[in-house]
């Protein structure tokens, strides 16, 4: 990544960045809603002043095999020698998938598993032998907080199995992010706080990791408390463009410990599932997960939980009652039962789960599905 932009308007900071890569035919990969409701893309094509070379707005949510596999044929056509992407995270990290399929000349959904990550001579997932870093790059313009922009991993689902894969490679983190809060006024306000929770469990299971490190925790802690002081302002006042900004920044922040190499935990791991096999959206499995998995991580790490009451502004505080109490007051949903998620599924969400990156790195250790079913059960 070469910069990050905030403070000016999202056309105007595009339209910059573009000229300055010498872009002359951008593939703008957009939010549908957004290009039918309101004037933002139309405000964007403007800018661009004559180098869009062509429009999708046809990305789903979770981002499926078939639809990346489509857009990236679109920019493929029409030559695009840059993408920019406003929307929230599905269009996001569809434009990260795309362009490993234009550079691997992915043109089949079956193909995507070729990009799939291995392990490397550290152990650590990468990219698999011969896969081609990308050539054309990207410019991302969020309008929620997943924040999956400032990170070199894409979420991607196969519609087969209804499982999302994490399809990862140095070079297909966005060259640029461009934070401007009065593009989000258009986003659903549960669809902007639910991903504000999403930002807010970056940073949770960022601090409360076995893995931490300072670095990172200074950046996750100060993200976590722009967030939890920020979302409630937006739910009291949707014009407070300054709370919007501290949000965003902070999601910005709460991306430090997955940037760093620290591992989320359990409620990302248990979240995939949720979202891939039951349609969740992503913000929602943190609401619904997150106080939960701290509860039954507390003998593990109360010390590092300590840390997040403290930056919630409530020292001494528990961490998950804080918690409940920030999700309850955004009005997002907070049991599975909200969601239509009962304990007749819990084994084959358990199952699935142990089979996430994060599960295994929970830091309380996880051996088997079982301990996978006592947090469901503690978010029943």
């Amino acid at each position: 990544m070469e910069e990050v932009v905030f403070g000016r308007p999202a056309a105007e900071a595009v339209a910059a960045i573009a000229a300055r890569a010498g872009a002359r035919r951008v593939f703008l990969l957009v939010s549908g809603t957004l290009n039918r409701e309101t004037e933002e893309v139309a405000r964007l094509r403007a800018a661009l002043d004559g180098r869009v070379a062509a429009v999708c707005d046809r990305m789903p949510a979770h981002t499926p095999r078939a639809a990346v596999v489509a857009a990236a044929e679109m920019a493929r056509e029409a030559g695009a020698d840059l993408i920019v992407t406003l929307g929230g995270g599905s269009v996001t990290d569809a434009a990260k998938a795309i362009q490993l399929c234009l550079a691997n000349d992915i043109r089949s959904p079956e193909a995507i598993a070729v990009l799939l990550p291995v392990a490397q001579a550290d152990g650590s997932l990468g990219p698999p032998p011969g896969c081609r870093p990308p050539t054309i790059r990207q410019v991302a313009v969020p309008t929620t907080l997943s924040a999956g922009e400032f990170s070199a991993i894409a979420g991607v689902t196969d519609e087969a199995t209804r499982v999302k894969a994490l399809i990862r490679h140095p070079g297909i983190i966005p060259m640029a992010v461009v934070l401007d809060p009065a593009v989000t006024r258009h986003t659903p306000e549960w669809l902007f706080l639910s991903t504000g929770i999403r930002a807010v469990d970056h940073c949770v299971e960022g601090l409360c990791s076995a893995e931490a490190h300072p670095f990172a925790d200074a950046q996750a802690l100060r993200g976590l408390a722009l967030l939890a002081a920020g979302l409630p302002r937006v739910k009291a006042d949707p014009g407070d463009l300054a709370a919007r900004l501290d949000c965003q920044l902070g999601a910005w922040l709460s991306m430090a410990p997955l940037a760093t190499g620290v591992p989320m935990g359990a409620s990302h791991g248990i979240g995939y599932v949720l979202g891939a096999a039951h349609g969740i959206p992503h913000g929602h499995t943190s609401c619904l997960m997150l106080p939960a998995v701290l509860r039954w991580n507390h003998p593990a790490n109360a010390a590092r939980q300590a840390l997040v009451a403290a930056a919630m502004g409530a020292p001494g505080a528990e961490a998950a009652a804080l918690l409940e109490g920030l999700i309850a007051g955004l009005g997002m949903p907070r049991r599975l039962a909200d969601v239509g998620i009962g304990a007749a599924q819990f084994d084959a969400i358990a199952e699935a789960a142990m089979a996430t990156p994060w599960v295994p790195r929970n830091p309380r250790p996880i051996t088997g599905p079982a301990a996978v079913r006592e947090i469901l059960a503690l978010s029943a």
